[in-house]
């Protein structure tokens, strides 16, 4: 597989400007959900009740795309219920006699005149990064007190705003065809089975593990939810035998109700003993794709391929993708280790929603790592240029091709990459050795001696060819010890490998920059002659777009002329 020699067409063609997808969701575009069905799938009282146990004053709540026509019905059945509370619990003070409030006068005038605050509700209409995360960052811009979120959530982590976590009950369409096609797949009774369901479906497995229990099931285990992206089962409970060793969990089958999300998927692939899956998702209400066995053979392939070919990168691009998930400062600062002490060089990019039209605006970057939840970090690369891993599969590519060893085991969750990493405590002791004078530990750094033997030789796997600045940081080490020599008077002949440094820093963005651009900017830190001095600053026009000043001034003018000639 060979890399495209220019960026793709980031536009949509013009056949398909009217061309229309069919929507598959979990109920018709038409359907409008009656008020019971409302207060049922919203979990209205719920939500009520945890908003007045908790005392929020300032409350927004964050909907999907999908959800957004009820969320106007949802606001009013909220402001109803707490308005409602509220002054019933204003109107509702105990009558005391006039001995009593001679004797209580204190007590009372501070325990009767306090009133429940007011309430203010606010729609997130939209996101800031992924539908499944918490937006913090839209909640912070009004001082929310805490953030309620609808629908299927990743259920990482928060850092600053406490968040309710309202699911929306969907219904299942026919349990019954469920039943026998669990039954199909789990012939043998005695079989060890997890019973585990999206979490807009968990309401269900109470009542499909004690009907399948009935049917003489023995070995049935139903997961509960749970706020931990790093269990064996993300954010599910385990049986008690796979908490005393994970490995056991290798023994159970899995039955997961609705489509799990890739990247869980990919993560129990290797997990688990196998995984069926019962599809819900339904076209002009009626199911349209048949129960499963999941197979992620060709998927996980596909990462590993896309690893190795970042392998010979020089330059990183860090995409931060959230910026509400807990410890996303920490696992940013593990990754600019990882590339540092590969001796390549990383840049940090904050993209807000993350597409191939924006990442493409960066040719000078050879692969990109996505800092965001266990969900949203893995991204399909098919539509953008340059390759997209995860932190996980960043550690596998900057291992070396004798040290990287493929077991079929993925992680998306970056949590318990920090947990299990341990990076070594020289990672960064060679900077620090060449500007204390170029010794690191006592030892004279060897690699600035061009007589020794070099690295071995790096080939892009792809292509064969031979690359010659795939560590250009250790290259440019060269150039920085030499800058602690005494200043001389002689020519040097700059070496080939030798990075451009803007501001003492060896920059490969800035080499890019010299060598393969062919506009260099209206200002560089390059030496650059331009042929032209360029034309003279002039006052540019003034005004909104309907009507600028100088257009103002002709249409006065116009007028005065017009009553000029009447007159």
């Amino acid at each position: 597989m060979t890399s495209p020699e220019a960026p793709p067409v980031l536009s949509t063609p013009a056949t398909h400007v009217f061309e229309e997808q069919t929507a598959v969701s979990f109920k018709t575009p038409n359907s409008r959900l009656s008020d019971d069905q409302l207060y049922v799938t919203y979990e209205i009282e719920r939500t009520i009740a945890e908003i007045r146990k908790e005392g929020f004053s300032r409350v927004a709540l964050q909907f999907p795309d999908i959800m957004l026509p009820d969320a106007p019905r949802v606001f009013e059945a909220l402001s109803e219920g707490l308005d409602s509370i509220r002054s019933s619990s204003n109107q509702q003070r105990p009558q005391s006699t006039d001995s009593e409030r001679f004797v209580n006068g204190v007590e009372k005038l501070s325990m009767t005149s306090e009133k429940l605050p007011a309430m203010r509700l606010y729609i997130l209409a939209d996101t800031s990064y992924g539908a499944c995360c918490v937006d913090e960052v839209a909640a912070e811009h009004i001082n929310a007190d805490a953030v309620v979120h609808y629908g299927r959530a990743c259920l990482s982590p928060t850092a600053r705003i406490p968040v309710i976590h309202i699911f929306t009950v969907q219904q299942l369409q026919d349990q019954s065809s469920l039943h026998q096609d669990f039954e199909d797949f789990y012939v043998d009774h005695q079989a060890k089975v997890i019973l585990m369901a999206d979490v807009a479906y968990q309401d269900h497995l109470e009542r499909i593990t004690g009907l399948l229990q009935s049917r003489g099931y023995s070995n049935l285990y139903m997961t509960n939810i749970m706020h931990d992206p790093s269990s064996p089962l993300p954010n599910r409970t385990v049986p008690n035998e796979v908490e005393a060793d994970p490995s056991k969990l290798k023994e159970w089958q899995l039955f997961h109700i609705s489509d799990p999300p890739e990247s869980l998927l990919l993560t129990l692939a290797s997990r688990l003993a196998s995984i069926r899956i019962y599809p819900t998702s339904t076209r002009d209400d009626e199911r349209y794709r048949e129960p499963f066995l999941a197979s992620t053979s060709r998927a996980l392939s596909r990462r590993y391929a896309l690893l190795t070919s970042v392998s010979t990168a020089s330059i990183f691009g860090i995409l931060i993708n959230t910026l509400s998930v807990k410890n996303y400062l920490h696992i940013i600062e593990h990754v600019k280790s990882q590339v540092q002490a590969a001796g390549k060089k990383s840049y940090t990019f904050v993209v807000g929603k993350v597409n191939a039209a924006k990442v493409a605006n960066f040719s000078e970057i050879g692969a990109w790592v996505v800092i965001g939840c266990w969900e949203s970090s893995l991204i399909d690369s098919n539509d953008f240029w340059k390759p997209v891993l995860t932190p996980f599969e960043l550690e596998l590519a900057l291992k070396g091709d004798s040290e990287r060893v493929w077991t079929g085991e993925w992680s998306s969750d970056f949590q318990s990459i920090l947990q299990e990493s341990t990076l070594p405590g020289d990672h960064t002791a060679w900077r620090d050795g060449d500007k204390a004078g170029g010794a690191i530990d006592g030892k004279e750094d060897r690699e600035l001696d061009p007589e020794e033997e070099s690295a071995p030789p790096d080939y892009d796997l792809r292509t064969g060819r031979y690359v010659s600045l795939t560590r250009p940081m250790q290259a440019s080490r060269l150039s920085a010890s030499a800058g602690t020599n005494p200043p001389s008077d002689s020519l040097i002949r700059r070496a080939r490998d030798d990075l451009a440094v803007v501001g003492g820093e060896a920059s490969p963005g800035a080499e890019y920059l010299r060598s393969k651009r062919i506009w260099k900017g209206l200002g560089s830190d390059l030496d650059i002659a331009y042929e032209d001095e360029g034309a003279a600053i002039e006052q540019g026009r003034s005004g909104i777009a309907r009507g600028y000043k100088d257009e103002e001034d002709e249409k006065w003018m116009g007028t005065i002329r017009q009553s000029t000639s009447y007159s």
